[in-house]
């Protein structure tokens, strides 16, 4: 497994990058064969405000299949990465969770005996962070030069239809509060969301061209 350990506005010495790295072959061992490449970024803040969020840690995991991410804030790298690990292994857990009651979606039956690390089995397709190019181009009507001179950004993302369960999944695993998928029965564009602890809501969008 590739292990990469950057900094953003600050150093990461060789102490620090040989424990963050035994760390992550001991949380991640049973994802080896799945997860690719391995990615921890730590960042200064700009400014000192909160001392509790000088240091900024993102782990992401990247396999064959959906990017897993966890961000953690400290006073300090190794208290921000602790923070950034218990949050990776509690979207973890919650993956897992969920898979158990969703018997039939894919690497069920490896993810009730994956341990700690039970989302090995969420990796099918490769993704990779889309890269932000700066061409002219027409947005709404508009023809724009990079992001101006209106605040208009526009990304495009290859995107496989999930079902609902599997949206879930993904929201889980990279740790946000909403995902946009395509619904796989209804083709709809589609967002879930979270509610509260285990609640969540969808909303689906009906195009219709007479409207």
């Amino acid at each position: 497994m590739d292990v990469s350990i950057t900094g953003r506005r600050l150093t990461v010495n060789d102490t620090t990058r040989e424990q963050v790295a035994d760390r992550l072959n001991s949380t991640i061992s049973r994802l080896r064969e799945r997860v690719i490449r391995t990615e921890v970024e730590f960042t200064a803040a700009d400014s000192k405000g909160d001392p509790d969020g000088d240091v900024r840690c993102e782990i992401t995991l990247r396999g064959k299949g959906p990017v897993i991410r966890a961000i953690g804030h400290g006073p300090e790298k190794m208290l921000a990465f602790d923070r950034a690990e218990d949050k990776l292994k509690s979207q973890l857990r919650r993956a897992a969770d969920r898979r158990k009651q969703h018997r039939g979606l894919r690497g069920s039956r490896e993810l009730a005996e994956a341990g700690v690390g039970d989302a090995a089995l969420v990796f099918g397709a490769d993704q990779q962070a889309p890269v932000d190019e700066v061409p002219r181009h027409e947005v709404a009507g508009l023809e724009v030069h990079g992001d101006g001179p209106l605040v208009v950004r526009e990304k495009r993302f290859k995107a496989a239809p999930l079902t609902l369960a599997q949206a879930l999944d993904e929201m889980e695993l990279v740790g946000h509060d909403f995902f946009l998928y395509v619904d796989a029965e209804t083709r709809e564009p589609s967002v879930v969301y979270r509610r509260k602890a285990y609640d969540y809501g969808v909303i689906h969008l009906a195009v219709d061209d007479e409207a």
